[in-house]
């Protein structure tokens, strides 16, 4: 008889996201089980507990999915689990912190999809603004972006020095060379949208950062994409269901927060399907995130 599959869900906060574990109920996990305020050295002991009590047939049918919210620690996690197994005692790792990977992944898979449909190019040596890039999502889909071949740069919103010193973080994690701007008034962020080919909105909620009459005042934008849902949306004119539609009265195209999260919401079903379809050990982070929702983008 079949084991059922297990999802051995770690997390350093508080609480495991209910999310993520409807998630994974809906992708075919039979069972999920929460360790929460995990903490990075605990990871490879829970890990060969859950190796050590299957034989290697059974251990097909388990997994572990890391959250959190800090992208590093959670790829520390990710890390430590990998170390800890070895052939055959060895099954497959998510990591996607906050759903900051897949919404990371999604929001710059639209990016591309649409930079190819209506500009008919792609990421590479594009100018990519990130707002709000002190944040999870923001930090992802900027190291994504660099990756691609973009020349990114961290928008700063109070603080200078808290944009070089993540952009530095970043860049010696991950081997990028992102930069970072000031954008802490109206007239700095005026100047760096009329420099760049893509906007990435990935502030707070609620929270507006680009106004119309910016957007408009640019004769460089190209896209602009934002995960804000939460009115007032963080672009002013990209509506959360936008998407590839022209801004009103610019040729800039809009790519909401609905259609991104209905990306997002895929990619990560699909990612944790294909751990329970394997019969090898997956590493999932950012960038598998993201060939996945390139790949459901253009489907």
């Amino acid at each position: 008889m079949e084991k059922v599959s297990i999802l051995h869900l770690i997390t350093a906060a508080k609480n495991a996201s209910p999310f993520d574990v409807n998630m994974a109920f809906d992708a075919g996990f039979d069972k999920i089980m929460p360790y929460t305020h995990v903490e990075l050295e605990e990871v490879a002991g829970l890990a060969q507990d859950a190796i050590f009590s299957r034989s290697p047939s059974g251990i097909k049918r388990e997994a572990i999915f890391v959250g959190g919210r800090d992208i590093d620690l959670t790829m520390d996690m990710l890390e430590a689990a990998q170390r800890a197994m070895f052939p055959p005692f060895q099954f497959s790792v998510f990591a996607d912190p906050s759903g900051a990977f897949t919404t990371a992944a999604a929001m710059l898979a639209k990016v591309d999809f649409h930079l190819k449909r209506h500009f008919q190019t792609s990421l590479s040596g594009k100018k990519v603004a990130v707002f709000g890039a002190t944040g999870p999502v923001g930090g992802c889909v900027a190291v994504i972006a660099a990756k691609q071949g973009a020349q990114v740069e961290l928008v700063a919103h109070s603080s200078m020095e808290a944009a070089r010193n993540r952009a530095q973080s970043y860049n010696q994690r991950y081997g990028t060379s992102i930069g970072y701007v000031d954008g802490m008034d109206e007239a700095a962020k005026q100047a760096v949208l009329d420099k760049a080919d893509i906007a990435l909105c990935t502030a707070a909620a609620g929270v507006r950062v680009i106004t119309a009459a910016q957007i408009a005042h640019s004769r460089s934008l190209k896209v602009i994409a934002d995960v804000n849902a939460v009115a007032p949306t963080g672009a002013e004119g990209v509506d959360v269901m936008a998407d590839g539609v022209a801004i009103a009265a610019t040729d800039v195209i809009g790519i909401g927060a609905l259609a991104i999260g209905n990306l997002k919401y895929a990619t990560q079903h699909n990612l944790l399907k294909q751990m329970l379809a394997t019969d090898k050990p997956l590493y999932l982070e950012f960038m598998a995130a993201f060939e996945m929702a390139q790949n459901l983008a253009g489907a």
